[in-house]
């Protein structure tokens, strides 16, 4: 398999496993064009043909969603996972690494990210399941609306942060729990980076 692609073939590419680790489907050709800003479709196939070509992918132009990524083992590298984060219940973030995960080589990890394992299904609504590994940037800029990951009381939770006159609202994305309200001053709160991926693997462990 030739390894060459240019730089927007690779961001396709990016956003290809994204939108299958995320959602575990991939992409219409209509949803890589938005995604990108063609006005053309032809515009997606010829890159998606280029990807062919070169190994990453394969198509079935009978389906809509006809992309199925062909990346072999030597592209994945196993990287490790922090501890668990809760959706639902806090838990705790171990000091060591408790498991690790097989991430694509192409997938991006900003610079000082790690990797948290999602239990609970508070923010399924939001396709961040059980199980799933989260990819957490502590240098993004939070805005409100975001996915964080946060210590409280010396547990850690993800949950969709807001603020607003002095209170900070940690919601869920599955109406059967309640936010969680915090004072913007509460000494054991801590916000620990945002939420910039998620990874699910298919693949279960013998």
């Amino acid at each position: 398999m030739s390894k060459q692609i240019t730089e927007i073939q690779k961001r396709i590419l990016d956003f290809i496993i994204e939108m299958m680790t995320a959602r575990q489907i991939p992409p219409t050709l209509a949803e890589i064009a938005q995604k990108f800003k063609y006005k053309n479709r032809s515009t997606v196939q010829q890159h998606l043909q280029a990807l062919e070509q070169k190994g990453f992918i394969k198509r079935n132009s009978k389906l809509a969603r006809g992309i199925e990524l062909t990346l072999s083992d030597k592209f994945f590298i196993p990287r490790p996972v922090l501890g668990e984060v809760a959706a639902g219940n806090p838990l705790m973030i171990y000091p060591d690494a408790i498991d690790t995960v097989d991430l694509p080589t192409i997938v991006r990890m900003p610079k000082d990210s790690f990797l948290l394992k999602v239990k609970g299904d508070s923010l399924k609504d939001a396709y961040i399941f059980s199980g799933d590994v989260v990819i957490v940037n502590p240098n993004a800029e939070i805005t409100t609306g975001q996915i964080v990951v946060a210590v409280l009381d010396d547990s850690a939770v993800v949950k969709r942060y807001f603020r607003q006159n002095g209170t900070i609202m940690l919601k869920s994305e599955n109406k059967a729990f309640k936010p969680i309200e915090v004072k913007h001053n509460y000494e054991k709160f801590k916000i620990v980076g945002a939420v910039v991926g998620v990874y699910r693997s298919m693949r279960k462990k013998g």
